[in-house]
């Protein structure tokens, strides 16, 4: 993994190429590289770092040609090198992939066998090899890759070129996103939407084995039968610069300021009278959620923490048990599904690998319904899902994620209000809060600049606790998170009361403490859990409701935030543990939007 574009087209596809690949760096990668078709051959070239140095590599050694695939690479096989980078090409043959070929050590021993070297560590060049050794047998470009894609195990999504077919790029997909942007003369391909909204707004969204034959008149897609069928065109939404900064300094601190607007957005149009229209998830909602018994969410990083806080309000507002598990874990442990339990997957991209196993692993073991909660319409996992909840953060470039969190949040507590209206009618949430969640969000984050000086004191920091209880405790879980991804301190989540049971051994003056203290049930309890904290020396930073009576002092910073009702605490106090995070990974002079060893959209396992 991690970015793929290509193209077919009688204009020079490398500018193309190139500005896919800028559009896809949001994804974390480590190397890039492209390869294109002209009347020189097949060319290639290839580079560590960012999509700059592969920029200068193409203007050192002139490059052009009217078909070409790219790629950014984030490292799962080989560690990163310019060997191990994408495109891979062997003889008349190069590949771009993303995924994991699971069958690769035992393909590639086949090949050496057969006497082929290897010039690289990774899974991809098997690929190649077998795509150039299939093609040797009979010179029919087309058979020999479904030849060799058959014979692969594993995720992937491919664009494949051959020398002597410059007009034909093929493309196909299994476990991994993969998408045909339509022109007029010209096609394209990409993993995602944006890297090819500046030449279109068509698409076509492959599906689970998918095979495709791209030139530039035609479009052949076969399905995984090898049957030809037609794919529906979708016209997107999003326009080319709503992945632009404007003026701000980095996409996470945008992305942070545009919470107010997006969470609005998520929820506007989808209550009336104070509860949530349950028929905004599809026609069958109602009755799948009146006889909901229970309910399983899964999900990966901040969509865990978010399905944390739901699992508090589902149990306290519905009155249904609620179990959260970690998507990676979900299929490899034996899974007792009681009656009437519905399945929640929570994605933002809707291509997280490990969620999609989990939900298509969960199909046979009799849930009683299956419900998405996305940010991309388009993806597979609101295809494969019964009812859909799609949030409306827009695109989210940051690597650390932000509003899509904020609008799951959103989009969780009015889910959570449709399971009350069957199941907890004497409590129901308060959604009161929704009505000027604008104005509430844009009031926290007018606290920006406070927030930037106090995180001075974190610079030299190399450890940090959050704390919280109750809903807020996956709050704290979230909130060093975002600390560590983003500025690399090491930093733990807690719930308040916990402190005792270990983590105390481990404050001293060198430690600060964040804690999130809202003026609810768990207020006085959380001042004794952070009076322990004060009595070791740890300085505090307590961001608080303005009525729950904490005051500056020496070691102790408070930081006020507005009052609003307790179903939308969570939502409200992530939003200052976002800008300390972004700050201080400013400060610490970190790449606060694409953190070391990370990647934006996991596809693979």
């Amino acid at each position: 993994m991690c970015g793929i574009v290509g193209g077919v087209t009688d204009r020079n596809i490398v500018p193309i190429l190139l500005e896919g690949l800028r559009r896809l760096e949001y994804r974390g990668y480590d190397s890039a590289g492209l390869a294109t078709l002209s009347s020189e051959g097949l060319q290639r070239r290839r580079a560590m770092g960012k999509i700059v140095e592969l920029e200068g590599v193409c203007d050192a050694q002139a490059i052009d040609g009217h078909i070409g695939i790219a790629h950014t690479r984030w490292a799962t096989h080989g560690a990163p090198s310019v060997a191990n980078a994408h495109p891979h090409s062997v003889g008349k043959i190069a590949v771009v992939h993303n995924g994991i070929i699971e069958n690769w050590a035992e393909l590639k021993a086949q090949l050496e066998k057969d006497g082929r070297a290897f010039e690289s560590e990774t899974d991809t060049e098997v690929i190649a090899h077998l795509v150039e050794s299939e093609y040797n047998k009979d010179q029919d470009f087309v058979a020999a890759c479904r030849r060799a894609i058959a014979q692969l195990e594993g995720a992937y999504a491919l664009g494949i070129l051959c020398r002597d077919e410059p007009n034909t790029l093929i493309t196909a997909r299994m476990g991994s996103p993969l998408c045909i942007g339509l022109g007029v003369g010209e096609h394209f391909i990409a993993s995602d939407v944006q890297a090819l909204l500046p030449v279109t707004s068509r698409f076509i969204f492959l599906e689970e084995g998918d095979f495709a034959i791209v030139q530039k008149a035609s479009v052949a897609i076969t399905d995984a039968h090898g049957e030809s069928v037609e794919r529906p065109e979708k016209q997107s939404q999003l326009s080319a610069d709503a992945v632009e900064k404007g003026d701000y300094r980095h996409y996470m601190e945008k992305e942070i300021h545009e919470q107010a607007s997006v969470v609005a957005e998520t929820v506007r149009g989808k209550t009336s009278a104070g509860r949530f229209l349950i028929n905004t998830l599809g026609p069958e909602a109602p009755e799948l959620l009146e006889g909901v018994k229970g309910v399983h969410i899964i999900a990966c990083g901040t969509s865990f923490h978010a399905a944390s806080v739901a699992r508090y309000w589902i149990e306290h507002y519905a009155h249904l048990p609620c179990q959260v598990e970690v998507a990676s874990e979900y299929r490899y442990r034996t899974t007792v599904v009681p009656e009437g339990t519905l399945f929640m997957t929570i994605s933002q991209s809707g291509e997280t690998a490990d969620t999609l196993a989990a939900l298509r692993h969960a199909r046979s073991l009799g849930y009683c319904g299956f419900l998405a909660i996305c940010n991309v319409p388009e993806s597979s996992l609101t295809r494969e899902s019964d009812l859909v909840f799609l949030t409306q953060a827009g695109p989210e470039i940051g690597v650390a994620s932000t509003k899509a969190f904020t609008t799951q949040l959103a989009a969780l507590l009015l889910i959570t209000d449709g399971l009350a209206q069957f199941h907890g009618r004497d409590s129901l949430p308060d959604l009161s809060g929704l009505d000027n969640i604008e104005s509430a969000i844009g009031q926290v984050l007018g606290l920006s600049e406070r927030i930037r000086k106090l995180s001075e004191q974190f610079v030299d920091k190399h450890h940090t606790l959050f704390l919280g209880r109750g809903p807020l405790f996956p709050i704290a879980l979230e909130g060093a998170l975002k600390l560590k991804e983003i500025s690399y301190i090491h930093a733990e989540g807690y719930p308040a009361g916990e402190l005792k049971h270990g983590p105390l051994a481990l404050v001293d003056e060198g430690m600060p403490v964040v804690a999130v203290a809202p003026d609810n049930a768990l207020l006085d309890k959380l001042k004794s859990n952070l009076q322990e904290v004060r009595a070791r020396g740890a300085t505090l930073l307590v961001f608080a409701d303005e009525s729950a009576g904490f005051e500056s002092a020496d070691g102790i910073e408070v930081v006020g935030l507005p009052h609003c009702s307790e179903a939308i605490e969570p939502l409200i106090y992530t939003l200052p543990l976002q800008l300390l995070s972004y700050y201080v990974a400013v400060l610490r002079g970190t790449d606060v939007d694409q953190p070391r060893n990370l990647a934006k959209s996991v596809t693979v396992e």
